[in-house]
């Protein structure tokens, strides 16, 4: 499907906006302004934006630990992430869920998961909700190369088959389980060749091309809303930082994390776009100025606000039918 100019500023704008949110995530952590862990998304904003950007929010997804930018391209607000992150009143889930935890209903985002492998199963059951329902829409599971080797995926991926889910697994392949080479811990030719033997679909897509993500995943929503099952997405990707916030990355090269950096999706986007014609430096530098003043924003409301009040703490726990 051709891209107008409006949805060209529209996938600039969410691969910046995770980009400087990251960043600041990244800042802030170190400000001590954030407890607990944060795994931020630098240099993978192509591939939540690109699987993102043709849903709805009628479609589910599934997140992992590392869903900031997942939460972005679904359309989750900033503030009240931002909120959510420090730990705020307001925040996405009141504060109380944090970086590994945020989930918005209202754009069906079921939710960041701190389980490796936690998210296939719940896009399956989220997938079967659609089909049973016979709503048209999907339900799409992130996760990567680490979670990719867990048993409750395989199990996702065998179920959405027998039962013919419109589940999208979308592996983010960046080269580590956490500190473990992919290259060591997958044992199969490639994460989607894996995928297929369960009996569906799946194909290899380079990560740091929002245009090539999307086109795959046009061909998987194709799929799975016209009825006919599920379909596995591998996203070749590169991991700027470490595995967490304050990762030392000794188990890196100098030369691979350099050659990571190299094949930036924004430099890369916005060079195609405007040798291409379709947008100018000014269209992209005022969408820059708008997202870096947001993000400010986001920030400053974030440290200003209350901590959730203690009377809260029993509520949201359990939901009772």
């Amino acid at each position: 499907m051709q891209l107008s100019r409006d949805d060209l500023k529209r996938a600039y704008r969410g691969m910046f906006t995770i980009r400087v949110f990251e960043e600041r995530v990244n800042k802030e952590f170190a400000l001590g302004n954030i407890p607990g862990f944060a795994h931020v998304y630098l240099g993978q904003e192509a591939s939540g934006v690109g699987v993102c950007f043709d849903l709805t929010d009628e479609d589910y997804i599934g997140s992992t630990h590392r869903g900031h930018g997942h939460c972005i391209a679904k359309g989750c607000d900033v503030r009240g992430m931002m909120l959510e992150i420090m730990g705020k009143e307001g925040g996405l889930c009141g504060g109380k869920g944090g970086s590994m935890h945020i989930a918005d209903m209202s754009k069906g985002m079921l939710g960041a998961n701190a389980i490796v492998g936690g998210s296939p199963p719940i896009a399956v059951g989220a997938a079967l909700t659609q089909k049973l329902r016979k709503t048209g829409k999907v339900a799409v599971a992130f996760s990567g190369d680490g979670a990719s080797n867990q048993g409750t995926t395989f199990e996702a991926l065998n179920m959405a088959v027998v039962l013919g889910a419109p589940a999208i697994f979308a592996f983010e392949n960046n080269g580590y389980g956490e500190h473990t080479a992919a290259s060591y811990a997958v044992g199969a030719p490639s994460i989607a060749e894996r995928a297929k033997s369960f009996g569906m679909p799946a194909e290899v897509v380079d990560g740091s091309d929002f245009f090539a993500v999307r086109e795959a995943m046009g061909r998987a929503l194709e799929r799975g809303r016209a009825g006919e099952g599920p379909y596995a997405l591998e996203i070749v990707c590169s991991r700027f930082l470490g595995h967490f916030v304050g990762d030392p990355q000794a188990y890196r090269l100098p030369e691979e994390l350099a050659k990571a950096r190299a094949n930036d999706p924004i430099p890369r986007f916005r060079a195609r776009v405007t040798e291409a014609q379709l947008l100018d430096d000014a269209d992209l530098d005022a969408i820059e100025r708008d997202i870096h003043a947001e993000v400010e924003a986001a920030v400053q409301l974030a440290v200003a606000a209350p901590r959730p009040n203690i009377n809260t703490l029993e509520t949201d726990v359990y939901l009772r039918y």
